[in-house]
C-alpha cells in the first residue's frame, strides 16, 4: 500500500510512468457495502482533477468516483462490468477502475500517502 497515494474523496493512485491507475479505497468501499454496478468512462475521455469521472452503485447508495489526477482515461476495467464486487473483494487490486495518462506530475503533491489516509480516515 505504501506504492499508493489517495485523494480527499477516497480514490487511490498507483503511478507507472506517465499511467495512473485508479481505484477506490478500502475505507470506501467497506462504508458503500456491496458494490452491484460500476458506470466505466469511455477510453479517451479528457479529465480534470477533482471533477466527477464516473459512478459505483452499492446497495447502499450511488457514488461519484472524482479523478484524482488531470489528463486522459488511457484505459477501463472492463471486468467491472460483469464483476463489481471485485471493488469490494480486492480494492487495490483486481478491482482497479481505470487508468488516466496524466499531464501535470505536480498533481501528486496534492495527493495523500497511506499514512496520512489512514489519519484522514480516523475522522
Amino acid at each position: 500500500m505504501d506504492d499508493l497515494k489517495f485523494a480527499k474523496t477516497h480514490e487511490w493512485v498507483r503511478v507507472e510512468g506517465d499511467q495512473a491507475t485508479v481505484g477506490l479505497s478500502d475505507y470506501a468501499q467497506g462504508e458503500l457495502g456491496d458494490i452491484v454496478f460500476v458506470e466505466l468512462p469511455e477510453v479517451g475521455t479528457d479529465v480534470s482533477q477533482g471533477e466527477s469521472l464516473t459512478t459505483v452503485e452499492s446497495v447502499k447508495s450511488v457514488s461519484e468516483i472524482y479523478a484524482p489526477l488531470s489528463g486522459k482515461v488511457s484505459a477501463v476495467n472492463e471486468n467491472l462490468e460483469e464483476e463489481p464486487g471485485a471493488i469490494n473483494s480486492d480494492p487495490q487490486g483486481a478491482g482497479w477502475i481505470l487508468r488516466i495518462e496524466f499531464e501535470n506530475p505536480g498533481e501528486l503533491d496534492g495527493l495523500m500517502t497511506a499514512s496520512e489516509y489512514e489519519e484522514y480516515t480516523k475522522g
